[in-house]
């Protein structure tokens, strides 16, 4: 438990210390949410929502799990740079399980990913999302379950990169386009077929239905959600999957 709050630790020290990952992974998803919210508000409402949803309001869940998306990567990606700095080696020849070394720093970038989504949570009220304490209760909580597993499979690939090219070239092919077919920025109601079932298949769909579903605790949004509890579970046996999958990586990675 020493190393595990260690490397949490570490995490938000290094994190408060580089103010330009710090504006960058806020500022960049508020710039989605302003620029595509406020461009396709007038020729898209999003199907099956509920009466009087723009498109700000539809996309503002979305935009928190991008909130989680990007502090998850840019989190990982320091894993990368701890190799070459020789960081990680060092860590790595520490009598310390290879499951500490990895809770810790999933803790530690789930946790940045709570605190950047909560104060972007502050901001639903101008999507037309009224915040109540169960509600906030309710979303940091998901967010949480969220996050670690977004974060847990930024590491499972992290730990098998040896450059930060090589991690930007899989997040391109593999973690956006999760977050684009979570129905964050469309809903899969009239999709295509393959489409549809391509985004049931999507872990982060069913994270972000759990996310939609909070921020509207108490009442009733669209049909086409999961339900809550599903949703949850699906989530968490994804973070408990992702985090057992980078465990193992890690500790095929010896020394290297």
């Amino acid at each position: 438990m020493l190393a595990v709050a260690t490397l949490w630790q570490r995490e938000i020290v290094r994190f408060l210390r580089q103010r330009s990952r710090v504006i960058g992974a806020l500022v960049q998803p508020i710039v989605f949410w302003i620029l595509l919210g406020g461009g396709l508000s007038a020729s898209f409402r999003p199907p099956g929502a509920p009466d009087g949803t723009g498109y700000l309001e539809y996309f503002f869940p979305g935009t928190i799990a991008l909130v989680l998306l990007f502090t998850a990567i840019f989190a990982t990606i320091a894993v990368v740079e701890d190799r070459k700095s020789g960081f990680l080696q060092g860590v790595l020849v520490a009598p310390v399980s290879r499951q500490s070394i990895v809770l810790g720093q999933a803790l530690g970038a789930t946790t940045l990913a709570v605190v950047q989504g909560l104060l972007f949570l502050v901001l639903a009220p101008l999507a037309g999302i009224p915040l109540t304490v169960e509600r906030v209760v309710a979303t940091v909580a998901t967010m949480a379950i969220v996050g670690f597993g977004l974060t847990n499979l930024g590491l499972l690939i992290a730990w098998r990169m040896e450059s930060t090219q090589g991690f930007h070239a899989i997040m391109n092919l593999l973690l956006l386009p999760i977050w684009f077919l979570s129905g964050a920025f469309f809903p899969s109601t009239d999709a295509p077929t393959v489409l549809r079932w391509i985004m049931r298949l999507d872990p982060l769909t069913y994270g972000l239905a759990a996310l939609r579903t909070c921020l509207y605790l108490g009442r009733n949004v669209s049909a086409e959600l999961p339900a809550l509890g599903v949703s949850l579970a699906i989530s968490a046996v994804f973070g408990l999957v992702t985090f057992a999958g980078a465990t193992v990586v890690a500790q095929r990675s010896g020394t290297l």
